[in-house]
């Protein structure tokens, strides 16, 4: 069977980060047991235009009619398979910090597609532990569970000083997209992926975005 994302054109990184939206308020009407849903619904109550929402949709193919809207289930159903949330993929972690530990703790990443297989850390005192029923093995293992289960998701929660060096050994162990919590910017081959989430970063954007709202309440 043809995975329905074959052969379609790019999506911007905008529209991409709104299908997350999308689907918790999708899950959140099902609940109500509702059949269908309008584009104009979804659009008032994230507060988006309603073309865009329109247009976003389209991409899935879903089947919405005029005065009908979208069978609310297959919706759900269409957004998660183009998420990739229906097809579990496992990936490892490196650095058992408090970071690392939150991230391991969490349950709900297996809803998104996701399963942290397993921690890696070079500290005795976490080796051969568990957090969150992960076990904790030592960094050096990591080359042979990741090409023995063909791991290719790693996740970097280490140190900046360290993010680099086990960026290139999670490369070498076969890993081929990584989600980087470390405030560097990763040195990659153009093969690998990466997804940056710089929380200092963001804290910097919110704060200016307040302190402009709070001016501009204030002129």
């Amino acid at each position: 069977m043809p995975d329905q994302n074959e052969n379609r054109s790019p999506i911007s990184i905008h529209t991409l980060e709104r299908f997350p939206f999308y689907l918790n308020y999708l899950k959140s009407l099902n609940k109500e047991n509702k059949k269908n849903v309008s584009a104009s619904i979804i659009a008032n109550a994230l507060n988006y235009n309603e073309v865009m929402v329109r247009k976003d949709l389209a991409v899935l193919n879903s089947g919405g009619r005029p005065k009908i809207g979208y069978i609310l289930e297959k919706l759900i159903t269409d957004i998660e398979t183009f998420l990739g949330y229906k097809n579990i993929s496992e990936a490892v972690l490196v650095g058992v910090g408090h970071l690392g530990r939150a991230l391991l703790s969490y349950k709900g990443f297996e809803n998104y597609g996701l399963n942290i297989v397993a921690g890696f850390d070079i500290n005795d005192a976490v080796i051969g532990t568990s957090v969150g029923e992960k076990q904790i093995l030592p960094l050096h293992k990591m080359k042979n569970l990741c090409q023995r289960m063909h791991i290719h998701i790693g996740i970097i929660t280490v140190p900046d000083k360290n993010a680099q060096d086990i960026c290139n050994n999670m490369i070498d162990s076969g890993i081929q997209a990584i989600w980087n919590f470390s405030p560097v910017k990763l040195t990659v081959p153009d093969h690998i992926l990466v997804q940056n989430e710089n929380m200092a970063v963001s804290l910097a954007i919110l704060s200016k975005r307040l302190a402009e709202r709070t001016l501009r309440i204030n002129s």
